[in-house]
């Protein structure tokens, strides 16, 4: 069967047709880039302290004096989840005793907030934290609303790469956009923590599913040149557009619900895309519809104003097609051969890591010195260059030293903030965001990467399982936030460490870079230092080599 780069390269690189598939697909990116990290602001902490009830007999003076002082950051601040016992305090205001004169504040017993917290509303009016008290003693369940969301991402990722081989691409993309869409309404009206967490874990679902299914169906439609522009330029950048809105509509609606339905209802103008977005012609020619494709690539023509060949799907394609789709693909096939099995052990480890440093240093910015908005701004602004550059990177050179030298700049640079004096802190920021830099241009590059390296026939699974295996990474990311809690710098330690160690295990793959997409298992390159035995190979698979041994021959650089 011929090349379907080779039988579509009559339309051009970048046509009508192309552009519009270009920028329709990368505008239904947009509400990713804000949906996901939104809990930034809608699980925010704001200071906060013991409530002491306003029927309660105490005096000005031991009302002020009713919260004990703890060393926070090496300054003496109002407890968040302890106070002087209230019964105890009554009595010494009715007996005219004046606190820290008359006595002496650290022999009183404490108790915990028995009647709630008073929440600082500088910086947030509402927030599920506010709304649901999860402070003290709750406090665990702020970060696990952000992990129920990325165990939702995880679960979408298995299940949309598997739907979308087996459905269409662009059936499962809008499938996918109306259920975070939708659930995300619902969510506008939770009523308790656990009805928020549970929505947010389908919406979550559906954000992963419509990116694969995007990101897939750009790929595979696109040429090869324009390919790298939509992975880097068009879809992360949309994504870091949306992410740059998310700071800007939190500044104006400090309101969680409000917030959240403004956010949601963007969703509904990929409506209209439908009937515009076209299904994907390498993939109705991986399942035999020859004529659907055909029709396909015949409007595209049409819309590039190209005079199409009178052939252009031979039936002697559709023939060996028939011949090879005797065979079904499943999530086992990842695994099928050993080449096949040792590129998933790796993009599933390396995955993981990148994701554990993308959305770690993401859901960082509220802990980082200076204005919570600011910071998430900047967040979002870095990506904007990480992802020139690492189309740049892509455009010019092997992709497994572009990410490989991407991955170690992100890791170093963690691993140096540790040295940055207290005193200096925009330093410090300066170094998070170039760590930042380095792990997003790391983070566009394997999704290119990773979409070269597995077959048509299972690509779309390829990439959902790994994204499916970053997903636990970003289930762990907030409580490697969390962490700073006990240590300042152990967050950046752990994901510059883990970073640079991804950046090694990247040397070890094959190099797609100017490479044919592979269409099936036996086409693909192999993995640099594993050689070919084809006693190790199953009965399927060695069928495949007798008839296409060169491509097992072929040098890996």
């Amino acid at each position: 069967m011929r090349d379907y780069d080779e039988v579509t390269a009559f339309l051009g690189e970048w046509g009508r047709f192309q552009r519009l598939v270009f920028f329709l697909l990368s505008a239904s990116i947009i509400p990713n880039g804000f949906n996901g990290l939104s809990i930034v602001f809608m699980a925010g902490t704001p200071e906060h302290r013991c409530a002491v009830p306003s029927g309660a007999n105490l005096s000005e003076e031991w009302l002020n004096a009713s919260i004990p002082l703890e060393l926070r950051g090496g300054q003496a601040v109002p407890s968040r989840c302890r106070r002087y016992r209230l019964a105890a305090l009554v009595n010494l205001s009715a007996l005219g005793l004046r606190p820290g004169s008359d006595v002496e504040l650290e022999s009183l017993e404490q108790e915990p907030c028995r009647d709630g917290w008073e929440y600082s509303r500088d910086v947030y009016h509402s927030t599920i934290v506010t709304e649901w008290n999860l402070v003290c003693d709750n406090d665990w369940k702020g970060p696990l609303s952000t992990s129920l969301f990325f165990v939702g991402v995880l679960l979408g990722s298995f299940i949309s790469g598997q739907l979308s081989d087996k459905f269409g691409r662009k059936n499962v993309l809008f499938a996918t956009l109306a259920m975070q869409t939708g659930f995300s309404f619902i969510q506008v009206f939770s009523t308790s923590w656990e009805m928020f967490s549970v929505l947010f874990m389908l919406v979550g679902m559906g954000q992963i599913s419509n990116y694969v299914a995007a990101f897939v169906l750009g790929t595979e439609i696109l040429g090869q040149s324009i390919r790298v522009l939509f992975c880097t330029l068009g879809v992360c950048i949309f994504y870091a557009f949306g992410y740059m809105l998310l700071p800007l509509f939190a500044y104006f609606i400090r309101d969680w619900r409000m917030l959240l339905l403004a956010l949601t209802l963007p969703g509904l103008l990929c409506i209209p895309l439908w009937w515009v977005i076209p299904e994907s012609p390498r993939w109705l020619i991986s399942q035999g519809r020859f004529q659907e494709a055909e029709d396909i690539i015949r409007k595209a023509a049409k819309m590039n104003g190209i005079t199409a060949p009178d052939v252009i799907l031979h039936p002697s394609d559709l023939q060996d097609l028939n011949s090879q789709k005797q065979q079904t693909y499943t999530i086992l096939d990842l695994v099928r051969t050993r080449n096949i099995l040792t590129i998933t052990i790796m993009s599933v480890i390396i995955w993981m890591i990148i994701s554990v440093g993308y959305f770690g240093l993401s859901l960082d910015t509220p802990n980082l010195h200076g204005d919570v908005y600011v910071n998430c701004f900047l967040s979002a602004v870095i990506e904007v260059p990480a992802y020139i550059i690492s189309w740049l990177l892509l455009r010019n050179l092997p992709r497994r030293y572009s990410m490989a030298a991407a991955l170690f700049l992100g890791g170093c640079v963690l691993l140096f903030i540790q040295l940055v004096p207290s005193h200096i802190r925009p330093l410090s920021i300066l170094l998070v965001m170039l760590g930042k830099f380095g792990i997003t241009s790391a983070f566009a590059i394997v999704y290119v990467y990773t979409a070269e390296l597995y077959p048509t026939v299972v690509r779309n699974m390829g990439v959902g399982a790994s994204s499916m295996a970053s997903r636990l990474g970003s289930i762990l990311s907030p409580y490697f936030v969390y962490l700073g809690a006990y240590d300042r710098f152990l967050p950046y330690i752990l994901m510059g460490s883990l970073t640079v160690l991804s950046g090694i295990l990247t040397l070890f793959l094959p190099e797609s870079y100017g490479v044919p997409l592979p269409d099936t298992i036996d086409q693909m390159l192999l993995v640099k230092g594993l050689e070919y035995r084809p006693a190790s190979r199953n009965k399927r698979g060695s069928k495949e080599e007798e008839e296409n041994p060169e491509i097992f021959k072929s040098t890996v650089f």
